[in-house]
């Protein structure tokens, strides 16, 4: 059963506590990379074969299965991804940040190029759980961008091929290639590149912890976007809100890992005990009962505060990944947000039209990171370059100071460097 504890009467280590399970990957993970590395296709062969049950002839996903896959989805799923990524792309393209010059002064041109990476690559979960949502989210604004190709990484089941819905996702958002494989090996074939699968500048999406752990060893040898952490809902809501529906959206996280995070603020004590109540009625119908279950009584709590501003606050120290103001004029809240990944407005807003439809993206900071860390973005897909240009009056204007500035710093060759060109015109 969820923990009900009344904010001010008990510590704020056991209000702000998260249970965390421990994995003990990092050797493992080690020894992947380093086979990927050394070994190519035929690591991802292997592990293909040991972890996925799956003998493959080719780690590349064919047109024709592509084809076949976009044939065998229902047409109506079909339409619902496009209604999906057209939400999708229309939130996203109002990311796109333009190159700039400046040239107020004469002489002087100074700016900054926006550049999109050549290529990218993109995990997406398989095996039990397909996420084509993922897919959209990753990929979509990596197209926004501009990158020249975009990849898909994602492991095959025992029959050696991709769920049918991750492909069709992948066609509706324009993929240029994917390959059937996942895990650590799909992350270091990533990072350094095999016979088949082109070594990418940057690697987004969601996984394991041995996933996670790939990231993290590989980050310096191309970009990630994060390393992400289990999921987590943050609900503050008064005590008019519906406790059917905050416990639906309690356990819409809830059902995604047993380490997820579930939290309910309210200014409401008798609020509290009715959510309680309702998970207990709602837990046992449901396909992924089990896992909601352990999610709720490890790590899932609901909070009484004295008011909903201080609500607010906690919500703020706890820097949620999904936050929803479940109160009737949300957006009288909205600037006190200071760290949430992402904000639901109201009470008819679900975290689910956020994972699937509404436009924002869904690849969002975990585990507090939201207190400096932000949603997946066009911005994670380019880089930005900078150039400088002065004529010769233009230098001359500054060298000096220029000069002097350097040997400030004891380095006087800068120092040289800015006069010289003066100095041979005397």
């Amino acid at each position: 059963m969820i923990k009900i504890l009344k904010y001010g009467e008990v510590p704020n280590q056991e209000i702000f506590a998260r249970e965390e399970e421990a994995a003990d990957v990092e050797q493992v993970v080690s020894q992947i990379i380093e086979n990927v590395k050394e070994s190519g296709d035929k690591a991802l062969f292997e592990y293909c074969k040991k972890f996925d049950k799956a003998e493959l002839d080719s780690l590349l996903v064919t047109k024709e299965e592509i084809e076949e896959a976009v044939s065998s989805v229902e047409p109506e799923f079909l339409e619902i991804l496009k209604k999906a990524a057209a939400n999708i792309r229309k939130f996203h393209e109002r990311q796109v940040r333009n190159s700039f010059i400046i040239n107020d002064e004469d002489g002087i041109v100074i700016g900054q190029k926006v550049i999109p990476l050549d290529r990218v690559g993109l995990y997406v979960p398989g095996g039990t759980a397909a996420y084509p949502s993922t897919v959209l989210m990753d990929s979509i604004p990596a197209k926004i961008a501009g990158c020249k190709e975009v990849v898909i990484v994602t492991p095959p089941g025992a029959d050696g091929k991709i769920n049918p819905v991750i492909l069709a996702a992948a066609s509706v958002a324009g993929v240029d290639k994917i390959f059937k494989v996942g895990g650590a090996q799909a992350v270091a074939a990533l990072a350094y590149g095999t016979e088949s699968i082109p070594k990418a500048d940057k690697i987004v999406g969601p996984g394991n912890a041995f996933v996670a752990e790939a990231k993290k060893q590989v980050f310096g040898k191309v970009s990630i976007d994060m390393i992400a952490g289990p999921s987590e809902i943050l609900i503050v809501a008064d005590g008019s809100s519906n406790p059917r529906h905050l416990a639906a959206d309690l356990l819409s996280q809830a059902e995604h890992d047993k380490m997820a995070s579930a939290v309910l603020v309210t200014d409401s004590k008798e609020l509290a005990e009715e959510v309680s109540r309702q998970l207990e009625i709602q837990i046992p119908g449901l396909e992924r009962a089990e896992i909601a279950r352990a999610s709720i009584d490890h790590n899932g709590k609901i909070i009484v505060a004295p008011d909903l501003r201080a609500a607010i606050e906690i919500a703020n120290e706890i820097a949620p990944e999904h936050l929803e103001l479940c109160v009737d004029n949300p957006f009288d809240y909205l600037d006190s947000i200071r760290h949430a990944g992402s904000v639901f407005m109201g009470r008819n807003c679900p975290e689910a039209l956020g994972d699937y439809f509404a436009g924002p993206n869904h690849t969002l900071p975990t585990s507090g990171t939201a207190r400096f860390s932000s949603p997946l973005s066009v911005d994670d897909f380019v880089k930005k370059s900078q150039y400088t240009y002065y004529t010769h009056d233009a230098l001359k204007r500054v060298a000096k100071d220029v000069a002097y500035f350097a040997k400030k710093e004891g380095l006087t060759a800068h120092a040289k460097s800015a006069v010289i060109r003066t100095e041979d015109e005397n």
